[in-house]
């Protein structure tokens, strides 16, 4: 039982409106200082001063001049906005209304919003999505749930009502998530449910002598013998949860998954599920931040391309 001390400490998420948006970022202008700020938040070094320098705006330019010495610094350089022709105001739009949705948004919609074309929208939709990734994050520890679920269509056939569970695989992708509870979820698209697949990504991505729940699938057998704890509750029984063991949050995350892209995309192709499946778990492993979505995607955006 929670104490109230517990339910203090549980803070929501700051608002980020659209008038919040318009307050900060105005112009293309003040979405490049914000850039310049966030990679150099102690001054830009110039290196051809070899020292710290006041650097000025150029009036036709994406990037800051030196004012001892001319060196020109491009803020956009090595990022998703090098080089593109679309408004950098644009592109922090794009990343405020993806940012701003729970299941997401499709390119069709950001096409609309942004009043560019398809191509262009769909080009800054697929590239924001590529940089929400958490890497270098930690694995998981303490009580971690493991399921694998298969995402895509239907098959189209008189039999498909009698299809369901790991049979029902017909033109869909293989996924498998683990969700640390109260915590992180990651997540991989793999070929197949087999346990040469599984037991490499739950190594990789969960702590050893964690305490490991999954259902009854024979591909988890081997959790036990990898340094990990194992509890297993019998779905095919219709046991959804026996004393601490059930698997309810990694299979809440994937009917948010499904439901998302059943209601906004309609499909989704094996060649990007992994890009969507990233978006998804990193809104989910934000879900108990302060900082507002917003400013988590635009900084996340930033870091990756840094990296």
């Amino acid at each position: 039982m929670k104490t109230t001390a517990d339910k203090l400490k549980k803070q929501k998420m700051q608002r980020y409106t659209r008038k919040d948006f318009e307050r900060d970022f105005p112009t293309d202008d003040a979405c490049l200082e914000w850039l310049k700020d966030y990679l150099y938040p102690n001054g830009i070094f110039c290196q051809t001063c070899e020292r710290l320098t006041k650097h000025h705006k150029m009036a036709s330019r994406k990037s800051y001049s030196c004012d001892y010495c001319g060196h020109h610094v491009h803020p956009t350089a090595d990022t998703i906005y090098h080089k593109s022709s679309t408004p950098l105001r644009q592109w922090f739009l794009a990343i405020y209304i993806m940012a701003s949705t729970r299941c997401g948004i499709s390119a069709k919609q950001l096409e609309r919003e942004l009043g560019v074309t398809y191509k262009t929208a769909w080009r800054m939709f697929k590239q924001i999505r590529s940089m929400l990734t958490d890497e270098n994050a930690a694995p998981l520890s303490g009580k971690v749930e493991v399921d694998e679920t298969y995402v895509g269509g239907k098959p189209r056939h008189k039999d498909s009502k009698n299809m369901r569970g790991r049979g029902y695989k017909k033109n869909k992708s293989c996924v498998v998530g683990a969700v640390e509870r109260g915590g992180r979820v990651v997540t991989l698209v793999t070929e197949n449910a087999q346990g040469r697949v599984l037991m490499p990504f739950i190594r990789e991505n969960v702590r050893e002598e964690s305490h490991i729940f999954t259902d009854e699938w024979p591909a988890y057998w081997a959790v036990r013998y990898n340094g990990f704890y194992h509890s297993t509750v019998q779905h095919a029984k219709k046991i959804y949860v026996r004393g601490d063991a059930h698997t309810n949050s990694v299979e809440g995350f994937w009917m948010l998954v499904k439901s998302g892209i059943r209601g906004v995309y309609h499909g989704v192709s094996p060649k990007y599920l992994q890009t969507y499946l990233n978006e998804y778990s990193f809104r989910y492993n934000r879900r108990n931040d302060v900082t507002p979505m917003f400013r988590s995607f635009l900084t996340q955006v930033q870091k990756a391309t840094s990296d």
